[in-house]
Parts: structure tokens; sequence; C-alpha cells
């Protein structure tokens, strides 16, 4: 029997349900992980996503996105399958498709988090016999610190340097850290637009995070003097960042990991704090899901595969067009 799900020039295909996860491309219809825009693309007919990413998706699809709101765990019958939503911890509304047909079950985890975070629903362990899993930060050197331990030293240096700018990814990796930042906070915190507009749909979305001031196109130094700025990481080196020019820099990514990296980017602050799975979270979740078949998608996917093979798992790479996201 084919493959349950398979790569063609519009995505991850499922055939026997009439659907995508995810298509590169328009398709008649698209299972969505979640909202980040290489996995959320605008001019399917039809979407399936889960109740929490709405608000996030219409921003990103457009009003008149036609988006089916299902709960985590819903059983839906797509043409000869049985799909459901699982959370996959990422970010708000993120989720891992399992699909089911002919005895068999696949689970494409999209991006996971195994880490806690405040902002979305937790790692679900799925069980399946194939997994698709994405490999963003699959190399041993990738081992995440205590998150809590991560934002205390944020607040600290806020707290000592005053004006402080992190670069955050506008969907997810800023609401966590304004969700961790707690009370007790040295200043206040504006946002780049950019970042405010998902704040506003995770309050949509019934999330609760501190009060974020808009930054005004003549703000005053005075005023900005003690505050913490999020932006994405886009916003580094253009124009809107020349008012900012005597902050206090940090960025928040599993990149920061590499000291390398840190170096590169010129920044004084380097946050190792990422919403994708560890090397050993990777393990834990390929092992948890008591999957035969290991599929890798994005990032270091041949190292993994090699481990796992060494290791005696059927373990291959699967091709698709994005190998990687920026964090």
């Amino acid at each position: 029997m084919a493959d349950l799900l398979l790569s063609d020039d519009a995505g991850l295909a499922c055939p026997r349900g009439g659907f995508y996860v995810d298509p590169w491309r328009p398709v008649p219809l698209a299972v969505l992980t979640h909202a980040h825009a290489d996995h959320a693309r605008v001019g399917s007919a039809r979407y399936i996503a889960t109740r929490e990413s709405v608000p996030i998706l219409r921003r990103r699809l457009g009003p008149d996105a036609v988006i089916d709101a299902v709960e985590y765990g819903q059983r839906i019958p797509l043409g000869d399958t049985i799909v459901s939503l699982h959370s996959a911890g990422h970010v708000l509304g993120s989720a891992q498709i399992r699909v089911e047909s002919g005895g068999e079950t696949w689970l494409m985890t999209g991006d996971l988090k195994r880490d806690p975070d405040p902002t979305c629903a937790p790692f679900e362990i799925v069980r399946a016999d194939v997994i698709i899993t994405e490999a963003t930060f699959a190399l041993p050197i990738y081992r995440w610190p205590d998150p809590v331990q991560v934002v205390d030293q944020l607040r600290e240096r806020w707290k000592k340097d005053g004006l402080t700018v992190v670069f955050a990814y506008a969907l997810g990796k800023s609401q966590r850290i304004l969700s961790m930042l707690g009370p007790d906070l040295p200043g206040p915190i504006y946002a780049h637009g950019a970042v405010r507009v998902v704040v506003d749909a995770y309050r949509e979305a019934g999330v609760i995070l501190p009060e974020v001031r808009p930054i005004e196109d003549k703000a005053a130094k005075k005023t900005m003097a003690g505050a913490l700025v999020l932006a994405p990481p886009s916003a580094r080196g253009t124009p809107w960042m020349k008012r900012f020019s005597t902050a206090t820099t940090a960025f928040a990514s599993g990149w920061m990991q590499v000291r390398g990296d840190r170096r590169r980017r010129a920044i004084d602050l380097g946050m190792v704090l990422s919403d994708h799975a560890d090397w050993p979270g990777l393990l834990r979740t390929i092992e948890d899901s008591g999957a035969t078949r290991v599929l890798l998608t994005h990032g270091h996917g041949e190292p993994l595969a090699r481990w796992l093979r060494e290791q005696g798992k059927d373990a291959t790479v699967m091709k698709t067009l994005f190998e990687g996201e920026a964090e």
C-alpha cells in the first residue's frame, strides 16, 4: 500500500484523505499545523486548523479565508481517513496532525516544543506507526537551558542597563517572553507593530499578557529610557532601530546556543530560548510515539537520520520546500 502521507510539488499530500498538510501552494483543502508564514500560506480554498490558532490565521490568511476551526483531539473524517489535531507545544494553537487509514496511523508533528510555555497548550504524546518530525535543532550541541533562568537573566540585565531591545520572533517567542517576565517589571514594555498585532491576537484567544505600548514615531528618549522593547529580528539594521542606538540588545533564539552566532550578530545578550525541540527533546518525541518508521524534515535531518539508523531505526529524510526556520 502507498504511503499515507507523501511529498509532491504542492507539499505534504494525503491522497486517501484529499488534503495537504501545510501546503506550499494553494490547494482545495489544507490542514494547518500552525500560523507561521512558512506553514500557513494564502490562497487555498479551505483550511482546517485549531480553534486557538484562528485569530492569528485571520490576520495571516485574510478575512475571507474559509477556516474550519476544530478542537484538539476532535476526530474528522476526510476521504478514507480519520484526522485529528493534537497540541505540538510550539506556539498558540500549534498542532500535530494524526492521520489514520486502513489500520495504519501516521503522525506529522509540525514544529514542536517539549519545554513548558504559559502561552500555549503543552505538547501531547501521540502514538503512531510512522512519525514525520522536524529536525531544526537535530544536533547533540543543542540542549536548552531552563527557560525561566534565561528570562530571569533578561529581567536582571534590563533592570541594570535600562533601555533594552529584545529581538524575538513576532509569533510565539515574543508572547512567551512577555508572559514569563512576571509582575515585577523594571519599566514599561513597548513593541514593534509586527509584535503588537500578534499580542492582540493572543489576547483575543484568551491569553493574559502584560500591557504593551505602541512606539510613537518620535518617541521621547526620556520616556523610553527604562523600557524593554520587543522587535522581530527583521527590524535589526533598519532605520526603525536608529532611535535605540544606545540600547542594550538581546536576541532570543535556539541559535544563540552557538557562540559564533552570538558574535556574528554583535548582540549584548544571547538568550538561548527556542520554540523548537532540542536534541534530547526530538529523541524523546520519536521514542514516545512508538513509531517503527521515522521521516525527518527541516534542518539537520540527515545527522539525526544517521544516528537513528545506528540505533536500529528505519529513518530517512523527507524533502521539503523549507529547510529550517529563522527563529
